[in-house]
């Protein structure tokens, strides 16, 4: 379906079922069900010569999910008050479109000579690193279950997660707490503190982190951990999110 909804988001005239198929390479048969689900739910609209585009439903979901380009435009200033008030690089980060990473969308470096590495656009794995941890626990339940259960748990460090009721349990501690710390999983010597961002309607919609070396971040952890946590809540109330309104329910 995915893959129907894109073809048609780069097509705004529309096409016909024998173009999706074409282009798709996939049989009428196979999407002509699919076409009439995604139609009957909103998702699509037919034309009058039976062509089908993006219908109401689908241009309302793009909609509520910010962009990359409007997270970093609401976080920028806040992002660079954080490093200054913590000393370490800050990093903005949001579900990859495959849903396998995480993508730094942003970062402001330390002053530290010694600091943590990565740019914008760099790309980490969603077990190792607590910007992906953060991003994953506030998932809706069945994204999450889809995205865990395709996942490549593997080892970077001694310290990494790599067993499923593992990480399951770590994410149930990050939506307890509403802040994932991760000491040393993906590199040795590195750890950083995330917290979830969330959009208008209660979606993540990323993730804000921190990181450092770890004989520097390991002794403020309780200090670190809510200065990231009260920054992500900015960003949260400048994409829309209230306060008072709960996250959507993990």
């Amino acid at each position: 379906m995915v893959d129907i909804l894109e073809l048609l988001a780069a097509s705004p005239d529309g096409l016909a079922l024998r173009d999706v198929s074409a282009e798709l390479e996939a049989p009428k048969s196979s999407l002509l069900p699919l076409l009439r689900a995604l139609t009957a739910r909103g998702y699509l609209a037919q034309g009058r010569a039976g062509e089908y585009r993006l219908g109401r439903s689908a241009v309302d979901l793009g909609a509520a999910v910010p962009t990359a380009n409007a997270l970093m435009e609401a976080a920028r200033p806040a992002v660079v008050d954080l490093m200054r008030r913590t000393g370490e690089t800050v990093f903005l980060g949001t579900l990859s479109s495959d849903h396998t990473s995480i993508v730094f969308v942003d970062k402001v470096d330390s002053d530290h000579i010694i600091r943590y590495a990565g740019g914008v656009g760099d790309r980490r794995p969603l077990h190792a690193t607590a910007i992906g941890k953060a991003i994953l626990a506030f998932l809706p339940a069945r994204e999450r279950d889809g995205i865990l259960k395709s996942l490549s748990l593997s080892r970077h460090t001694d310290r990494t997660v790599t067993s499923l009721p593992a990480l399951r349990a770590s994410l149930e501690d990050v939506r307890k707490t509403g802040v994932c710390v991760t000491i040393e999983e993906l590199v040795p010597g590195a750890s950083g503190i995330a917290a979830p961002i969330f959009e208008r309607h209660g979606r993540v919609a990323g993730g804000c982190a921190i990181g450092g070396p770890t004989d520097r971040v390991r002794p403020r952890l309780r200090a670190l951990a809510a200065e990231v946590k009260a920054t992500a809540a900015i960003l949260s109330a400048r994409l829309g999110h209230r306060a008072d309104r709960k996250a959507a329910r993990p």
